[in-house]
């Protein structure tokens, strides 16, 4: 890795739409492993089974991730950020509706943007990309605010802090060492952290432990740590290292809306009649984010004098 980024080309864009795609259809199968599970239970499997699959493939392919480089305190700081921000994204859900969990969550890819307009040099967003993001925002906010229903502060700001967290550890990735080294390293470093704080948080709140679990309850913890963690979240740090972070991010809206779609075609939930609309809108932003910048007009070559 060597930190410098590049145009989101359609490799990127292909990359990211299929990562958000997965992630939209990911609530399904956290449901059935909750069903069994406790959340700090099933993040620090998860984790744990992440960890397993990183150090087999880093050990394999003679990977760098074992040495000591001087981003050990990062590292370790990224891992308290994810923990933190799930723990708050499973209280936002238990305080309030998914409908505000979801649109103040997804607040992040405008706080990604204006963080890398401060803190990283050419990684600020032209004006037609941030009209875009925020037509991007207006789409997914369009598809639940139809469901909002009673405000409950407390869950509204954890939700918030969720979308905070998520936004501090995208650009401590970014902006710092953990965008030099190898990817799969930064993300043990985030799970590994996890996986050891779970197991401790779920004791500390009387979490039960998990016991006499169901087929689906271990395949859904093997794809929870295998591919979303293992596989997803890498090729997700590998982006960051090599795409601006804004616009990757925005590219986030799309997941909660496949999300809806998968609702209605797996477990039956009738959609919405706004969902058409809110992903044009969403596909229209995207649009202006990834429109690629006008090219300079080459100056007229000199007249021959002759």
């Amino acid at each position: 890795m060597n930190g410098e980024t590049q145009s989101l080309d359609r490799f990127g864009v292909a990359t990211i739409v299929s990562l958000s795609v997965v992630w939209g259809f990911n609530p399904i199968i956290l449901k059935a492993a909750l069903a069994e599970l406790g959340p700090f239970a099933l993040s620090g499997a998860r984790c744990a089974i992440g960890c397993l699959c990183i150090v087999i493939y880093a050990t394999v392919t003679k990977r760098a991730i074992f040495h000591i480089d001087g981003t050990e305190a990062i590292g370790a700081l990224l891992g308290l950020l994810y923990v933190a921000q799930f723990a708050a994204l499973f209280e936002a859900v238990r305080w309030t509706t998914l409908s505000h969990s979801i649109v103040f969550l997804y607040v992040a890819p405008l706080l990604v943007a204006l963080g890398t307009t401060f803190l990283l040099k050419n990684e600020h967003l032209r004006p037609l990309q941030w009209i875009g993001l925020g037509l991007a925002f207006f789409g997914v906010a369009s598809e639940f605010i139809g469901r909002w229903g009673v405000a409950h502060p407390a869950g509204d700001a954890m939700a918030l802090l969720a979308a905070l967290l998520w936004t501090t550890s995208t650009l401590l990735i970014k902006g710092t060492k953990l965008a030099r080294i190898e990817p799969t390293k930064t993300l043990l470093y985030q799970i590994g952290v996890a996986s050891i704080i779970c197991p401790v948080a779920m004791w500390a709140l009387g979490e039960r432990a998990p016991q006499n679990l169901s087929l689906s309850a271990y395949a859904a913890l093997i794809w929870q740590g295998a591919v979303i963690v293992g596989v997803t979240y890498a090729l997700w740090i590998w982006l960051l290292g090599r795409y601006p972070a804004a616009q990757l991010s925005a590219f986030g809206f799309v997941t909660p809306l496949v999300g809806v779609a998968a609702a209605a075609v797996v477990l039956g939930e009738a959609p919405s009649d706004s969902l058409a609309m809110a992903a044009a809108l969403v596909m229209a932003g995207l649009i202006l984010v990834g429109w690629p910048p006008r090219r300079a007009a080459s100056p007229a070559a000199p007249r021959d004098p002759g």
